[in-house]
């Protein structure tokens, strides 16, 4: 090793060693260094220094394509040169001022575009900072309706068997991962779960359509009995994403949204990981040309760059909330709601939108890439491959389940190694890139993937 190699790795070791002492790493599992050992840390710990477009180097100057966009917030590249210029604009004006009694430019376009977005059918954006925290007002919001319209009792959620929503309490208690809830099972308020329409419950009698109106009759059957005492059912519109990349047919949208009228219960949108043309329309409940009480979004819609989460929802919801009596008003406040940096990112990430027909594009790329992942397809150990606008997913056959997770870590340290970025949910295995990837990135990303699936099945 010449001496800039070594120090540079000497560089690599030190910051590894400075994070693990100083920083919980959320969702990520590492062993300390073992002393007079070459066992260093289990799991890569990659310190990033700079990005550009799909690709993040870290310190020793190694690239990986962010196959995930670091977890599916980048859309348009790292170090977006449009979204720095407005950022660095915005900067001389207003970086933050509180939201309560107070307004400004940023925070009122974005709420403009984005209920245009809706054709109307959605306003009054309420902003917070995370997807959990959106998810949070939502139900609350919810309630509330109810409450000062006098039913008292409709105070319970609905949410689908595998489904993720956040892991804050509230958003906690309609998600349905074990691994995530168990612990915390005992906190929680008790949720109604119902069945998932999730696609691949496919079987010689039946095809993703009858799966969806199936899930959909389960719903309308909990609804006879308990509508009374229910708020809202909550579902990802379209991909169960954190569930593991679950797709189902946009037909089960359209039902949903008929019971919920038929028995009078809200339907929560949590377009959060699905929203902002993930799906191939900016938002997913547009496939089944159907509109939510309320609508979440977070990850995507700064492009990236800064935390920002809103709730969208109707006149009728917020012309009864916004109440006369201080007393039965909604109460919801957070220090950086409705940021104008984190605004003006998301006006300049929906502009990138307009001007270069970005949706056009998506429909464009995912024909490309779901072309050239074929020949993976047809491999004996993988089922289930799916696709929905900018994402993609197939299952690895494990058959011991223990198992599923030590692929999932091989699967990402081996994918590092062939400059990827990518981090599998047990045993399936998700592309979900930025919008901007070139031939030769397209390339790049398929070969990569190729070469880690086929190094990680041959060494097990």
């Amino acid at each position: 090793m010449n001496n800039i190699a070594y120090y540079k790795k000497k560089s690599l070791d030190n910051l590894v060693m400075r994070s693990l002492n100083s920083v919980w790493h959320p969702c990520t599992q590492i062993k300390y260094p073992i002393k007079n050992t070459n066992n260093f840390y289990e799991i890569p710990l990659i310190p990033i220094s700079h990005g550009y477009g799909p690709w993040l180097i870290d310190v020793l100057g190694r690239r990986y394509l962010d196959a995930i966009s670091s977890w599916w917030v980048n859309l348009f590249g790292h170090s977006n040169s449009y979204i720095n210029t407005a950022l660095k604009n915005q900067l001389n004006k207003l970086e933050h001022v509180m939201l309560s009694n107070l307004t400004h430019k940023p925070v009122i376009k974005l709420s403009e575009k984005l209920s245009s977005f809706t054709k109307y059918k959605l306003g009054h954006c309420f902003y917070s900072s995370d997807g959990a925290s959106a998810v949070e007002i939502a139900l609350k919001m919810s309630f509330h309706f109810w409450y000062n319209k006098g039913f008292l009792n409709k105070k319970k959620f609905i949410c689908l068997q595998n489904s993720y929503h956040g892991e804050t309490l509230g958003a906690l208690a309609v998600t349905n991962i074990k691994l995530f809830k168990g612990i915390y099972k005992s906190l929680l308020k008790k949720t109604y779960i119902i069945t998932t329409p999730d696609s691949r419950n496919l079987n010689k009698g039946n095809n993703a359509h009858e799966i969806a109106r199936c899930a959909a009759f389960d719903l309308e059957i909990l609804l006879k009995k308990s509508s009374n005492k229910i708020a809202a059912i909550i579902i990802e519109p379209l991909v169960q994403c954190a569930g593991g990349m679950i797709m189902y047919d946009s037909v089960y949208l359209k039902l949903v949204r008929e019971i919920c009228n038929n028995y009078n219960i809200h339907l929560i949108a949590d377009e959060i990981a699905v929203g902002c043309g993930r799906t191939g329309k900016f938002f997913a409940c547009e496939h089944a040309d159907i509109w939510p009480d309320f609508l979440c979004l977070s990850k995507g819609i700064t492009g990236g760059y800064l935390p920002l989460s809103l709730v969208m929802t109707t006149d009728k919801i917020y012309n009864l909330i916004y109440y006369k009596n201080n007393m039965n008003s909604f109460l919801h406040s957070h220090s950086y709601s409705g940021n104008p940096l984190a605004c003006c990112a998301a006006l300049a990430t929906l502009e990138i939108f307009n001007k270069h027909n970005i949706l056009q594009r998506i429909s464009q790329d995912m024909k490309k890439i779901t072309k050239k992942l074929t020949s993976l397809i047809t491999h004996p150990q993988i089922i289930n491959f799916r696709q929905q606008g900018m994402i993609w997913a197939f299952d690895v056959i494990i058959e011991n389940p223990a198992q599923r997770e030590i692929f999932s870590q091989k699967f990402f340290s081996t994918a590092l190694k062939n400059e990827l970025l990518l981090r599998p949910i047990g045993n399936t295995v998700y592309l979900m890139p930025p919008y901007i990837l070139n031939k030769n990135e397209i390339k790049h990303m398929i070969l990569a993937i190729f070469k880690t699936f086929n190094e990680v099945i041959s060494s097990k």
